[in-house]
């Protein structure tokens, strides 16, 4: 597939077409993919029932256009390349002909499993090539899939398992991150004993740990997968069928299944991923991004297989056996965009240059970031050690809910500025508004960031709860798409994403809902109330603050702070572990009943000075309390 935007009159001359007649712009970009059945209707669309159609009447299948679409030019090109986590050993690549037989090899061990088009399917797996093509196999006997990040705690699996209704649940043996050995199966095992809705699992053999196998439920891969036929009719999916369920945090404790459908997201992750990257034909894609988070459906999965290219797939982690794997990837396999989080870049900064100095990496061409605004130290950093002042980096805002990039430079092309993810891409049309909802014109502003028209690949429902996606996205400024950030446009018109703005924290680059965080902390017996917030984190970017109201009975108060930690681990994952436990006595509130938050916040970042007007509390006394501990807990850390 050509790209259209080619320098910035381009951009701009397509942006324009893309306002003026968004629906014939689309349509000429998805006439470029395969279609079983064209459609009727390019777009329909209602903000505020959250009805929303692309390519409505339309029939294709997304893995004929990830895969049987590319096979007579490309069926020897190199589609995948899996890096394992011990530096050394042996990388396995797949060629396009390769993986499309794996894929339907697959497709008939589900079939075979009782899977059908519309059953669920949970995948909870490590970074192994077996993920992406269980992920592909899904897609194409018209399954609906849903990856789990393999750092989520069995309740958490538990919990999104039960959520979407899934029949079967694939996973490994185990895994290993870093020095430590992941029991997968045995996680799952636990999950499973809290869960009723799995009637199989399939397991695929990895480490060659030894694990349990219950009889009649759990069957070996690679039993199953034996004399299975590399040929597998791809089920014919309407345009707006889901394609998967992809769980999110929000400001309420209950994660969400965010609902991507097959043809409009198709379509968006192709557009994007090759404008903005500016992918070129042989060229190597890496995204650091685990397949259990959308980075790693959109940009390691769905967007380079439709565009034909070569996308590699890192099971490692970049401190691991030292801080130079990412470098020594990128000079094994000759990477030429090299996409990654600004908490990676962050972690790695604090080695020091001395380290991407040993490593050849003449190859790269493009940098990329995703997750979370870049501050401009590591962006700096990144674009003079790591792309030599000679690759462009695009600073690429979207979310699990845009289903692909929304703001961003497009390399090369647009001009970039450090801390700013750039531009719109074309179809996309932000608006900055006050808190009255009232859209804000002027240049050199802040506002609340929204988005006013439909885009193919946004998300269309939260599974089982239409009016949560609602309420969460569309009820706070009636008409309009509410993205939770916060936002500064300058004079030039390009954006810069200045963060959250409800009750989620962006750890990482990976969102968590203060109130799933508390639900957790509030399991403990002695908790008798919590509040969570974020704080300035220099290598996350957000850490996660818990003030814990406690029973004052004799208890060993760091005994409680681990208890409280094991159990929002058990309940969520390690992932959400809060940095910072302090105890209290009582916490900020209005007459009314409500926690100050905004008190909290620049509590635990030590900003004193900034609480603004604490004298309609109804408890101000309790400021210098929290003052005076978090001091404490910050000396002694």
């Amino acid at each position: 597939m050509n790209l259209s935007i080619t320098n910035f009159d381009s951009y701009q001359e397509k942006y324009q077409q893309s306002i003026k007649n968004p629906d014939q712009f689309w349509e000429v970009i998805a006439s470029q993919f395969k279609w079983q059945k064209k459609w009727d209707k390019v777009c329909s669309w209602d903000f505020n029932q959250v009805d929303i159609k692309w390519f409505e009447g339309a029939k294709l299948n997304i893995t004929e256009n990830c895969l049987d679409r590319h096979l007579p030019q490309k069926a020897n090109d190199i589609a995948i390349i899996w890096e394992p986590s011990e530096p050394g050993q042996p990388f396995i690549q797949l060629t396009y002909q390769q993986l499309y037989e794996q894929v339907c090899q697959t497709c008939s061990m589900l079939k075979e499993l009782g899977i059908e088009k519309g059953d669920r399917v949970c995948l909870y797996m490590p970074m192994v090539p077996e993920l992406l093509i269980a992920v592909l196999a899904c897609a194409r006997i018209g399954a609906v899939h849903t990856v789990v990040f393999g750092g989520f705690s069995a309740n958490a699996l538990a919990e999104r398992i039960d959520d979407a209704g899934c029949k079967l649940l694939i996973t490994t043996d185990g895994a290993k991150r870093g020095h430590k050995i992941i029991p997968f199966k045995q996680i799952v095992d636990e999950a499973l004993a809290l869960s009723k809705h799995i009637e199989k699992t399939l397991v695929y053999r990895h480490l060659g740990e030894k694990c349990a196998m219950q009889q009649g439920r759990d069957i070996w891969w690679h039993e199953l997968s034996q004399n299975q036929p590399s040929e597998f009719i791809a089920v014919a999916m309407d345009a707006e069928d889901p394609l998967f369920i992809l769980y999110t945090s929000g400001s309420t404790g209950k994660p969400k299944g965010v609902v991507h459908t097959c043809a409009g997201y198709m379509v968006w992750t192709a557009f994007t991923f090759q404008n903005v990257f500016q992918y070129k034909e042989g060229e190597v894609f890496w995204c650091s991004a685990d397949i259990g988070w959308i980075t790693g459906h959109s940009y390691l999965t769905y967007g380079p297989l439709l565009s034909g290219a070569t996308t590699l797939m890192f099971e490692g982690i970049p401190t691991y056996p030292d801080a130079s794997r990412f470098w020594q990837v990128i000079e094994r396999h000759r990477v030429n965009i090299f996409y990654t989080a600004p908490t990676a870049i962050r972690s790695l900064m604090a080695h020091g240059t001395t380290l991407p100095e040993q490593f050849e990496m003449e190859s790269l061409s493009v940098l990329g970031t995703v997750g979370e605004p870049i501050n401009e130290e590591a962006w700096q950093w990144y674009f003079n050690y790591i792309g030599k002042r000679r690759c462009p980096i695009v600073d690429t805002w979207w979310q699990t809910e845009t289903g692909g990039i929304m703001i961003a430079g497009l390399a090369g092309v647009t001009p970039q500025k450090p801390t700013f993810a750039s531009y719109p891409l074309p179809g996309v049309q932000p608006i900055l508004v006050n808190e009255n909802g009232k859209e804000i014109t002027e240049p050199s502003t802040n506002g609340y960031l929204c988005i006013k028209y439909p885009w193919p690949g946004m998300l269309r429902t939260t599974y089982g709860d239409h009016e949560r996606c609602i309420q969460t996205y569309f009820s706070t400024f009636p008409g309009l798409y509410f993205t939770g950030d916060g936002a500064f446009r300058d004079e030039l018109g390009m954006y810069r994403i200045n963060g959250r703005v409800d009750d989620v924290i962006n750890v990482s680059g990976h969102r968590f809902g203060t109130a799933e965080i508390e639900n957790a902390i509030n399991l403990h017996p002695n908790a008798i109330e919590s509040a969570v917030v974020g704080y300035p984190h220099d290598i996350k970017g957000e850490g996660i603050y818990a003030y814990v109201i406690f029973e004052q009975n004799e208890i060993n108060e760091e005994q409680l702070i681990h208890e409280i930690k094991d159990l929002v681990i058990k309940q969520i994952g390690k992932i959400a572990q809060p940095d910072y436990i302090q105890l209290v006595q009582g916490l900020p509130k209005t007459r009314s009943g409500k926690i100050m938050r905004r008190i909290l916040r620049k509590i635990a970042a030590g900003q004193y000075d900034e609480l603004g007007d604490t004298s309609t509390l109804l408890n101000p006394e309790c400021i210098e309390f929290l003052k005076e501990g978090q001091k404490s807990l910050m000396t002694s850390s």
